[in-house]
Formats: C-alpha cells, sequence, structure tokens
C-alpha cells in the first residue's frame, strides 16, 4: 500500500516509456484497497494529485462493482471534468450512480461545449437531469447548442467567448479583463476576439501580444496573421482539418448573419481529429466505432455485418478455385503454393489502402495528383512483385523441382501485386466519388480483387502451361 499520495504522481521520466503518464500498478491497488475497506478519507487523499484523464482511464479499467463503488464512496469530490473524458458508455453508468446533488455540482463547473458533448450521449432522462442543474443562461446556451446539427461546428463550439470591440487599445482590454469577474471568462482562453458594431468578428489578439504590448498600441495593430472564421454549421470534421491545416489555437464561430456566437479550442477540435483517426483505423478493421467497454451483444452487432461480407467474398475466391478442380487434382503443388499468392496480394492491398483512406481523409489525395499516386503504387506493386517473383520462382524449382511451375508462380505473383497496387489505391478513390465512406467498404473489395485475381492467375497459368 503506498502511504503517500504523492506517489501517485505520473512520471514522464518512466523507465518503461510503455508506463510514462500511466497509473501504476501500486497506485490501481492502493485506490481499491481502500475502495475496498470503505475508507473515504484515505480515497480522497489517493484521488487528490490525478488528473482527471488519470481518473476517468481508472473508471475505466476497474469492473462495474468496483467502479460503483469508488464512485459514492468519492461522492462530492467528484469532478465535472472526469466526465468529459469519460468513454461514452460508461459515462452514462457513471451519471446514473452519481446522486443528482454532486451531479449538479459537477456540471456547473463545466465549459459549455463540454455539457453538450456530455448529454448528446445520455438518455433523455438523464439529460434532463444536467440541464436541471444549470444556471439558466448556462441552460439557455446549451440548449441553443443543441438545436444545431450533430458533428456541426454549433456543438463543437463553447459559449464562454472574449471579445473586444475594433477600436479598443491595448489598456482598455487589459482593464476590461481584470474589471470582468472570474466565473464570467472561461477556465481557459488563447485569443481576444476583436469584432466591429454589429459583433461580426475582423481578428484574434493573443495573449502573449497583448501583454508585450504598450497599453496605447491599438489593439487592431497587434492582430493575429492567421485568421479563420468558423460558420456554426460547418462539419466538425472540416473544422478540424482547418485547425491542423492552418495551425490555428482558437477561431471565432459565427451565425449565418455572420455574427459572434462562441468559439472552438484547439483541444476540442484535436479531439476531433483523433476520433476520426480512431474511426478511420476502426473501420478498415471493419469494427465500426467499438470501443474496449462495449457489451458482447453490442461488439457483435457491429462486427457481423463486415463478417458477413468477407463470407460472400470467400465464397466468390472459392468459385474461382472450383473452376480448376481438374488442374489441382493432376498437379497437387498448386493447392500448396496458391494461398502465397493470394496472401501476398492481399498484403500489398492493404498497405495501398492504408496509405490512400489516410490520404483521402487528410485532404492530400486530389484530382490533381490522383493519377499519379495510382501510378506510383502500382509501380511500387510491380517492383515488389518482381523480387518476390524471383523468390517464388527458385521456391517453385527448388521446392517442387519444376522450372514451369516456377514460372508460373513469379508470373502470377507479379500480376497480382500490380493489380493490388491500382486496387487498393483506386478502389477508395471511386468509393470517395460515390459517396461512400472508403475506410469502410474498401477493405472487402480489395481483398476481394486479389484473391480473385490471385486464383486466377496462378491456376489459369499452371492450366495453361503444365497441363
Amino acid at each position: 500500500m503506498v502511504d503517500d499520495a504523492q506517489e501517485l504522481e505520473l512520471s514522464p521520466d518512466a523507465e518503461d516509456e510503455g508506463e510514462a503518464y500511466r497509473l501504476n500498478k501500486k497506485a490501481v491497488a492502493s485506490i481499491l484497497y481502500a475502495v475496498e475497506i470503505d475508507d473515504a478519507a484515505k480515497l480522497t487523499e489517493l484521488m487528490e494529485p490525478l488528473h482527471a484523464a488519470d481518473i476517468a482511464d481508472l473508471l475505466e479499467q476497474i469492473s462495474a462493482f468496483e467502479r460503483t463503488k469508488l464512485i459514492r464512496l468519492y461522492d462530492r469530490e467528484f469532478d465535472g471534468e472526469i466526465l468529459s473524458e469519460l468513454d461514452e458508455l460508461i459515462r452514462e453508468e457513471v451519471v446514473a450512480i452519481l446522486t443528482p446533488e454532486v451531479l449538479s455540482d459537477a456540471v456547473r463547473d463545466m465549459d459549455s461545449d463540454d455539457v453538450v458533448d456530455l448529454i448528446e450521449d445520455l438518455e433523455d432522462a438523464q439529460a434532463e437531469t444536467i440541464l436541471g442543474a444549470l444556471e439558466d443562461a448556462d441552460r439557455v446556451a446549451v440548449e441553443q447548442a443543441l438545436t444545431y446539427p450533430e458533428y456541426s461546428a454549433g456543438r463543437l463550439m463553447q459559449r464562454e467567448v472574449v471579445m473586444a470591440p475594433e477600436h479598443w487599445t491595448v489598456g482598455e482590454a487589459i482593464d476590461h479583463l481584470r474589471a470582468t469577474p472570474e466565473e464570467d471568462l472561461p477556465d481557459q482562453f488563447y485569443h481576444i476576439v476583436m469584432v466591429d458594431p454589429r459583433l461580426h468578428p475582423v481578428g484574434n489578439v493573443t495573449l502573449g501580444k497583448l501583454m508585450r504590448s504598450k497599453r496605447a498600441t491599438p489593439m487592431r495593430d497587434i492582430l493575429e496573421d492567421t485568421f479563420q472564421v468558423i460558420p456554426a454549421l460547418r462539419d466538425e470534421g472540416d473544422v478540424a482539418y482547418a485547425f491542423n491545416q492552418y495551425h490555428l489555437i482558437s477561431a471565432p464561430v459565427v451565425d449565418d448573419e455572420g455574427r459572434l456566437i462562441g468559439v472552438i479550442t484547439i483541444d476540442d477540435a484535436m479531439s476531433v481529429l483523433d476520433e476520426e483517426h480512431e474511426e478511420d483505423i476502426l473501420r478498415l478493421a471493419g469494427v465500426g466505432e467499438g470501443s474496449l467497454s462495449d457489451r458482447v451483444i453490442e461488439t457483435t452487432k457491429q462486427r457481423l455485418p463486415w463478417l458477413a461480407v468477407n463470407l460472400v467474398t470467400a465464397i466468390a475466391a472459392s468459385m474461382v478455385i472450383s473452376q480448376f478442380e481438374a488442374a489441382i487434382a493432376q498437379i497437387v503443388a498448386l493447392a500448396v503454393l496458391m494461398p502465397i499468392v493470394a496472401s501476398m496480394g492481399g498484403n500489398a492491398g492493404t498497405q495501398s489502402l492504408t496509405v490512400a483512406v489516410r490520404a483521402i481523409a487528410t485532404r492530400d489525395l486530389t484530382g490533381s495528383n490522383v493519377w499519379r499516386v495510382i501510378r506510383r503504387e502500382c509501380l511500387v506493386g510491380l517492383v515488389n512483385g518482381l523480387i518476390f517473383a524471383i523468390i517464388m520462382g527458385i521456391v517453385g524449382i527448388l521446392w517442387f523441382g519444376s522450372p514451369a511451375l516456377g514460372y508460373v508462380i513469379a508470373t502470377a505473383m507479379v500480376i497480382n501485386m500490380v493489380v493490388a497496387g491500382l486496387a487498393g489505391t483506386g478502389i477508395p478513390i471511386l468509393l470517395e466519388r460515390f459517396g461512400v465512406d472508403p475506410a469502410l467498404a474498401s477493405g472487402a473489395f480489395v481483398t476481394t480483387v486479389t484473391d480473385v485475381v490471385g486464383f486466377f492467375a496462378f491456376l489459369g497459368l499452371a492450366a495453361a502451361v503444365l497441363l
């Protein structure tokens, strides 16, 4: 057991790099022991040094029974920031466990964008409980944000904005900030948004420039060079792309008339970017939007459709094989070698597919360079195909003592690797043009193409040359 709560603090200099910035086993054991013996004071002492994100990780890692007991024992110390860090399913469970009083205190300290993110994933009863805990002004702000489409900038923004008239000086802006009550300012902000008389944003001033400039300096003289205005209806994926592309720290959000209604900060934009990256990876593997906290039935439902698609593609490949039963019956070596051709093509196709899907997501693959990329992937497939063709040709000769068999598998290898490069790049591009998510559907099509072409090329050449 850890006697000193400070020992629970995370160290970036951990000896095992894989464990850096993570709760160590001793820390988790100490917390669970305090929960087991119902020692609320010790639990609070142990949890005090931990960041909200680490507490969220802890809650996600322990069992449902331990989680319930810990939350009830931790009680009034529960911070709203923990809720914003939790996985969606665990978050619903935690909200159901918290008492109305604790939940109310937790959400009152959250920024409006975090409250919106919390509410939109909850059941109506739970959402109403949280809305009822907010001050009237905060509740109106959250309800207005919820009127915007899901995954839009209006949902992502926070209503708390620091703005100033464009004619102000640095001194006037500083005096205004100092005179404003702390509760009326965001917990964290990076810019002051300058607005015209109609509340149209005209530029950003960073706090660094504000503090470095003399009081008499007009604010318009120290505006940031990079300034992007985000329409409230803009898709959050486009917002994340803009932040990444233009290296933004924050950006004002405007309504249909161009008036300032909120601001999006880099932490929220990067969260969207991370979610999109994770979503692409999961979809490439055909597992939807699953997480470790999903139940067995939910996970099964997510994976079953794509396993069924894979079954159909496997049957299609098997039908190709069935057309060459006579050749396989006469030359058993064909049955031994044909999976190699299909497997190499499948792996090469997956490599090209992953690069293409990522390039589409980051908008690096466009109409101006699409043919160059396709040509490059085909040439890569050709070069790799020739290298492995030589290797497999030698294997075919040494293993089965047949130069003709070596020639057949070498030729089939080259054909399938080139087709893999073409399919891995071309299929996601075509799907994207037809409005289908390439990350979700490309894998099954690419696998089918490489299997069918690989089997047909190898077995067809074998039937023509060896029989």
